[in-house]
């Protein structure tokens, strides 16, 4: 099967979602009005509310939700074969995914730029809040944890990685200054762009010469140690003020990301590689070496941000409504990163799919798995030759992925000789992707804990007040550092996958709540459904990840820890899911029957004379 066609058709299903279906959402059910003041102007601050230029804040929202879900999951989920996960990245993204991120950021700008769990708690009851808030925090350190460990495992023992990685901090700080600094009330995109690019492709150039040198050793480092350094990273960039490190660096992160995605696309429609795996496997019914469920319900937590990913809701709740300048913004930046974010997902899973069954498995399953498989390698000897590592066993999905890239890119004319280059330029760039992500997770938690420990010290939930910023920033780290320290891609991707979802459901249910408290109940179902099936087979995952994997996982040596507490953080998602949702309904039903709606509800509209006030639209 070639992949032309199936790129081709997936572009166009992509272009035709944001042209009608984001406007119908934008002009009908959300009713987007600029006349309304944004949070970053109504309380600007110079630290987290910051007016942003849209294309700048587009590339820090992209930068912040594209993380290891839409590179890892659907590499993973090729097991399966390749029509499901193509399938539900492409339907999922745009009638759930896109449509989760554009509503849950309209609705905190409407709520002065506030957290999901307090929208949770104006639009439904403060025990919905209370309920959600518990939830999003213990959802969220395990998201953290899962795609922090993605990148331990890419940036272990990588001196490449490290040294590009290590000089987008520099060259963010110098942009950040230079954007917001030097022209007193304006933002300076140009040249601090210019210069951010040159730099980084520079830093790219000069990983493979260090990583080649005999200074290789000093940036060569144990996964434990990335841990740490990834610790310290994220606190630094929770504290310091967005403008200076988190917005820039994300900026220009998406140069890089946007940049190979594009090299990528190029390189299908020149290669266009064919698809080596089957529309489904002897998989879907369960049994596999890398997913043991089912397809049904595992597709739809291991694909866990290509298609809808409840961490992006904390992203639309936690940073970007702070900064966005304008309300028609949302539309491009809600709506159209999370399609940008499902084409990686599709690439991704071409990439993967376009490599030899036998190498797939070889290269993800540990090798006494894979010699029970009955599967023969092709390539793999050869790739481990050009590349210069040894690629048997690498599970996680980071490795074969960045073998399927650079497959593909080392069939572009003139490529042929650089196989080993585009490897390792691809697990950089896996790492840059992840690490974005990591860092402004990081900040959304610290939002997230300042909410609930302020409810106990109020000085602790100033957002810009120190010892709030630090006391609970020092918490969020040493908890998802922890769960890295201690854990496995083969532990917590499950957790963070099914996590995740539920978070996603939370998050539908806060936004039929927003559109029904608003009387656009005709529009409801435009959450209602995807909120319906996601809860379906995300609950359903979770029950079965508890029976056949987390409370198993006891019985293993030195697991017994692990496993009861994978086992509980499993059943507080679960319960808090449930809780919202049982509450959201009691919700609806008091509404739709003519019960007042919530005081401060939805947010002030404006009306026909152009004047802003509470009351319904």
């Amino acid at each position: 099967m070639n992949t032309f066609p199936i790129l081709l058709g997936a572009l166009c299903v992509y272009a035709l979602a944001y042209r009608y279906y984001s406007a119908f959402l934008a002009a009908k059910a959300m009713m987007l009005d600029d006349r309304r003041i944004t949070p970053s102007h109504l309380y600007e601050d110079g630290h987290n509310y910051v007016p942003s230029p849209k294309w700048v804040l587009f590339g820090h929202h992209f930068a912040a939700i594209a993380g290891a879900g839409p590179l890892v999951g659907p590499t993973l989920a090729a097991q399966f074969g390749f029509a499901p996960g193509f399938l539900w990245l492409l339907i999922g993204a745009v009638v759930a995914g896109c449509v989760q991120d554009f509503t849950v950021l309209v609705a905190s700008v409407r709520h002065k730029g506030r957290s999901l769990a307090d929208i949770a708690r104006t639009e439904i009851s403060p025990f919905a809040g209370l309920v959600a808030m518990i939830a999003v925090l213990f959802i969220l350190l395990v998201t953290l944890a899962g795609l922090g460990i993605v990148v331990v495992n890419a940036l272990a023992n990588s001196p490449w990685g490290v040294f590009t990685i290590g000089m987008t901090v520099p060259i963010a700080l110098i942009m950040g200054l230079w954007m917001f600094k030097s022209h007193a009330g304006q933002v300076t995109i140009t040249g601090p762009s210019v210069f951010g690019v040159v730099c980084l492709l520079s830093a790219v150039i000069a990983g493979h010469w260090f990583a080649d040198s005999s200074y290789a050793s000093m940036l060569t480092f144990t996964p434990h140690q990335i841990t740490i350094m990834m610790v310290i990273y994220g606190f630094v960039a929770s504290v310091l003020p967005v403008w200076l490190l988190l917005e820039p660096r994300d900026y220009l992160s998406t140069y890089v990301k946007l940049g190979t995605i594009a090299v990528l696309i190029i390189g299908v429609f020149v290669v266009h590689p064919n698809i080596q795996f089957p529309n489904f496997t002897q998989y879907i019914n369960g049994g596999g070496p890398i997913i043991r469920g089912k397809l049904f319900p595992f597709l739809f937590v291991t694909i866990a941000c290509g298609a809808i990913s409840g961490f992006h809701s904390l992203i639309s709740s936690g940073t970007t409504p702070k900064m966005l300048d304008k309300e028609t913004d949302a539309r491009f930046i809600g709506y159209g990163a999370m399609i940008c974010e499902s084409l990686v997902g599709v690439l991704a899973l071409i990439a993967a799919c376009s490599m030899n069954p036998g190498d797939y498995f070889a290269i993800n399953c540990p090798p006494d798995v894979f010699a029970k498989l009955g599967l023969h390698t092709v390539n793999l000897d050869m790739w481990s030759r050009e590349v210069g590592e040894k690629l048997a066993g690498r599970s996680g999905g980071a490795v074969s992925l960045a073998v399927g890239m650079a497959q593909i890119f080392k069939g572009l004319p003139g490529m042929d000789k650089l196989m080993g280059y585009w490897y390792h330029y691809a697990i950089m760039f896996e790492a840059l992707f992840i690490l974005t992500t990591v860092d402004t997770g990081t900040r959304v938690a610290r939002y997230v804990m300042q909410e609930l420990l302020g409810k106990v010290y109020p000085p602790l939930g100033k957002s810009s007040g120190i010892l709030g910023n630090i006391t609970c920033t020092t918490l969020v780290v040493v908890s998802w550092g922890y769960l890295i320290w201690t854990g496995n891609i083969s532990t917590i991707w499950p957790l963070f996958g099914t996590g995740n979802q539920l978070l996603a459901t939370i998050a539908l249910a806060v936004s039929t709540t927003f559109l029904i408290n608003m009387k656009k109940a005709r529009y409801a179902w435009l959450t209602f459904i995807p909120m319906c099936f996601v809860g379906t087979t995300t609950i359903s995952a979770g029950i079965l990840g508890i029976q056949t994997t987390f409370w198993p996982l006891r019985l293993r040596p030195g697991m017994y820890f692990a496993g009861l507490l994978d086992t509980t953080l499993m059943v507080i998602f679960i319960t808090g899911v449930v809780l919202v949702l049982v509450d959201a309904i009691r919700r609806w039903i008091m509404v739709l029957n003519g019960a007042p709606v919530p005081e401060e509800a939805f947010g002030p509209p404006v009306t026909e004379k152009g004047e802003v006030k509470m009351g319904c639209c």
